[in-house]
């Protein structure tokens, strides 16, 4: 069935939309759904926890934020949506506005802007600042053209590396089918094999030169060596042009600051979760989807056991999924092609474990005269003799995630599969392992330790290898159903930042309520578009 455009409020009054997974895509969904139509949604998240990755996770007093969470964008309809459910900190000047490479941009901040010191409904102004951990030195994220840099890497490999971008430059890979190619193009092999190589096949587990170009696109894209320079220079010389909190003009990966809830990126689900139930939403966890009955081109229910096995059946106008499609596919009755079935099986994920480690304090100084700790909020360990591939500092994403502020808050972050060797070694051994890596590249000493514990996130990264080159099978099967939304990270196995997630499911609400039945605009969110907003 076809709606006509402009659907009235009261037409939808008594429809119902389904949607598996309260993460940011699925409360998006719902969020819009109940402020902008008279759809009631119905949400089932497998978890007890609200924001899939993007909550946060309590321990003694500590709070973990996996994966790390900067809330940017630039898109304005999302960073205004943040603010509104979590309104900006008053700024320490008392002015409404936020400094970006000497350039300033009004922000809509208001009079009662809180104090992040007496409220907790707030949404603080961080720094971003990021490094690359190598040859047991730290280099700036993205690398720049310095001295600092010149002197850690020495006189003859940074020959090496300008040389082998000029080769790259004038004879570049006509064709970039892998992201290795994708990479060297834009940086050439042995700034490649310096910064790039041995952090992203930590990550996937499997060599560069197997990875479709396309992750680069949708991660990287429009970053290069070029650009670096350019950004370096602008810095030196005092750049001009617009910059804002948003940062449109800027590549996502030199961004300088980013909002962040003052708990971490769960309490803005949590939030959203509150004002969606308060709405008349209604949200199930412990409710994991096994069943979904199709009826034609149609989803007309699906099925949902708790952890005691007990089944429930939810009717619905509407259907949202932001779970995995493998689980998706296998779910359907009747269920889909063969052809489908091959391609959604073959999807690989890459899960994730957290290591939290409460120290007492780090080896590596700040660079900074009269600071306790550095400055960072993630560092890439480059390191290839360590399995760890990121280590957060979670006082400097927010100083409320840290219990003791005398303490140094760490997440070390591994990557795997899940049921690989690494996923299966107990928390014990995981946290021996984490701190053994990290005394052996000098970052702390091992008897700094004072507490630990142990996270596992499994599909965590959805990959672009397997089955991926055959994905459009699976989109041309699933788009064939009227009513049914897949959104969010997993939902289109995507690797979405938390902004897109949101945007693909704002954009599914916006075709409802326009009654448009065509999916493609859903697919057109990317890393780096504009997102087709009406300027």
């Amino acid at each position: 069935m076809h709606h006509p455009p402009f659907i009235s409020r009261h037409v939808m009054e008594q429809k119902r939309a389904v949607i598996i997974g309260a993460g940011p895509a699925g409360l998006t969904a719902a969020w819009e759904l109940l402020k902008r139509t008279g759809i009631r949604p119905i949400v089932l998240e497998k978890s007890e926890y609200m924001g899939g990755i993007s909550r946060t996770v309590q321990y003694k007093g500590n709070r973990i934020d996996i994966g790390g969470h900067r809330f940017f964008s630039k898109s304005d309809r999302v960073m205004q949506w943040w603010m509104d459910m979590l309104p900006l900190q008053k700024l320490p000047d008392g002015t409404s506005t936020i400094a970006y490479h000497r350039m300033q941009r009004e922000v809509a901040v208001g009079a009662a802007a809180p104090d992040p010191d007496k409220a907790d409904k707030v949404m603080l102004v961080r720094a971003r600042k990021s490094r690359i951990y190598y040859l047991r030195r730290f280099f700036e994220y993205p690398i720049r053209l310095s001295a600092d840099t010149v002197l850690k890497l020495g006189i003859v490999r940074t020959a090496k590396i300008g040389a082998s971008y000029l080769r790259s430059a004038l004879f570049p890979y006509k064709e970039e089918k892998t992201l290795e190619q994708f990479i060297i193009n834009r940086f050439g092999r042995e700034l490649y094999r310096t910064f790039f190589q041995s952090y992203t096949e930590k990550v996937w587990g499997v060599p560069c030169s197997q990875i479709s170009a396309e992750w680069g696109a949708q991660r990287i894209k429009g970053l290069s060596a070029w650009k670096t320079v350019q950004h370096a220079l602008r810095r030196t010389l005092g750049g001009s042009g617009q910059s804002d909190l948003s940062q449109k003009g800027t590549q996502t990966s030199l961004i300088e600051q980013f909002m962040y809830p003052k708990f971490g990126p769960g309490q803005m689900w949590e939030e959203t979760a509150r004002q969606i139930c308060e709405m008349g939403g209604v949200i199930h966890t412990g409710r994991r989807v096994d069943r979904v009955f199709v009826d034609g081109a149609r989803v007309v229910a699906v099925q949902a056991a708790n952890a005691d096995g007990a089944v429930e059946t939810f009717e619905g106008d509407y259907f949202f999924s932001t779970a995995p499609i493998k689980e998706l596919m296998r779910a359907f009755e009747p269920e889909p092609p063969d052809n489908v079935l091959d391609v959604s099986d073959g999807l690989v994920y890459r899960d994730f474990i957290t290591v939290g480690l409460l120290v007492d304090g780090l080896k590596v100084v700040p660079s900074v005269r009269g600071q306790k700790l550095i400055s960072d909020n993630w560092i890439y360990i480059q390191e290839p003799d360590v399995r760890v591939g990121r280590l957060q500092v979670f006082n400097n994403w927010s100083p409320w995630l840290v219990g003791d502020p005398d303490k140094v808050w760490l997440g070390l972050e591994y990557f795997c599969n899940e049921g690989d060797e690494l996923w299966r070694l107990s928390d014990e051994e995981m946290i021996r392992l984490g701190r053994e890596e990290l005394a052996r590249i000098s970052i702390i000493e091992e008897a700094a330790v004072v507490d630990a514990t142990v996270l596992r996130m499994e599909k965590t990264y959805p990959a672009y290898f397997g089955s991926y080159i055959r994905f459009s099978e699976v989109r041309e099967f699933v788009d064939g159903f009227e009513n049914l939304f897949l959104i969010g990270r997993n939902g289109m196995h995507k690797y979405n930042n938390q902004d897109h997630s949101m945007l693909t499911a704002m954009i599914a609400v916006d075709n409802i309520a326009a009654g448009i039945t065509d999916k493609s605009n859903l697919w057109e969110v990317n890393t780096e578009m504009e997102y087709h907003e009406d300027k």
